[in-house]
């Protein structure tokens, strides 16, 4: 699949994305830079990012439990719950939850898709971690200085559906920081930051699929965005907490700015009879 499309600094740039079929069943302990090297189709070239569905991570990092109840690891794995709603059709209720890696989503990003029967996958203990791991080894055996990403699904306020988005990054720069910077009719940007890691593996899904069995994807063509290991990974998107303005659902936000109102008033009432 190729693009071409106009780039933030003028000019234009044309880029590719080519999903990588092939790839064995992934187990615990699978090398999965050695995988990914055999199942090209062509040699990896210096700036090519690869995309990685953090599924296959997560398998080969042993991030696979036994659970018969999948809301009892969704549980374990949550920090902080954001929103709770009831499931019209029954069952359990959808809960949108802060994980371990601070990011926000429905079920703590706990999947039962694609995974053996009575068992759950977890998202891996450090993506940006398994990021580099793959990435070093990866330039280890071809020699190309290539960039990866780890991609999860997401839902997004306000909006149906979901998207794919980067969880873990290494080697790629995750922000096009263009503050500073003019538009196309000369008005400087004062906020423009596009998360360009999270462009690149909504993107890369468009070939992946969430059923055609091709967990990773080959982008080449923006070599631009690719560095040293050592650049910010994709923790890095998470907004720390002073900065979020949406930290509770409408419902528990209005629950819990009532309880501490009726708490004020009952602790203020003897001082006001006083």
């Amino acid at each position: 699949m190729g693009f071409q499309v106009r780039e933030r600094g003028g000019g234009s740039v044309r880029f590719s994305i080519e999903g990588v079929e092939g790839l064995p069943e992934v187990i615990a302990g699978a090398d999965l830079a050695g995988l990914i090297v055999g199942a090209l189709a062509e040699p990896l070239e210096d700036g090519d990012i690869l995309v990685v569905t953090s599924k296959i991570v997560s398998k080969a990092e042993g991030r696979i439990v036994h659970a018969d109840d999948r809301e009892q690891a969704i549980t374990d794995e949550t920090v902080r719950v954001v929103a709770t709603r009831e499931n019209p059709a029954g069952g359990a209720p959808t809960r949108i939850v802060e994980n371990r890696l601070g990011i926000i989503g429905a079920a703590a990003g706990v999947d039962a898709s694609n995974a053996p029967d009575g068992t759950v996958l977890l998202l891996p203990i450090d993506p940006d971690a398994s990021a580099r791991s793959i990435a070093t080894g990866i330039r280890s055996l071809t020699g190309a200085r290539v960039g990866v990403l780890v991609s999860d699904t997401l839902g997004r306020p306000w909006r149906e559906g979901q998207t794919d988005v980067a969880i873990g990054a290494a080697g790629v720069r995750v922000f096009d920081d263009l503050r500073g910077q003019a538009d196309a009719s000369g008005k400087p940007l004062a906020v423009t930051m596009p998360c360009v890691a999270d462009e690149l593996a909504g993107a890369a899904e468009l070939v992946k699929g969430k059923s055609a069995g091709v967990p990773v994807a080959v982008v080449r063509g923006l070599g631009h965005l690719v560095g040293d290991l050592d650049l910010p990974g994709a923790r890095s998107i998470v907004r720390p907490a002073d900065r979020d303005m949406f930290r509770r659902g409408a419902d528990e936000a209005y629950e819990e700015g009532y309880r501490d109102g009726f708490d004020e008033a009952q602790a203020e009432g003897p001082l006001r009879e006083a």
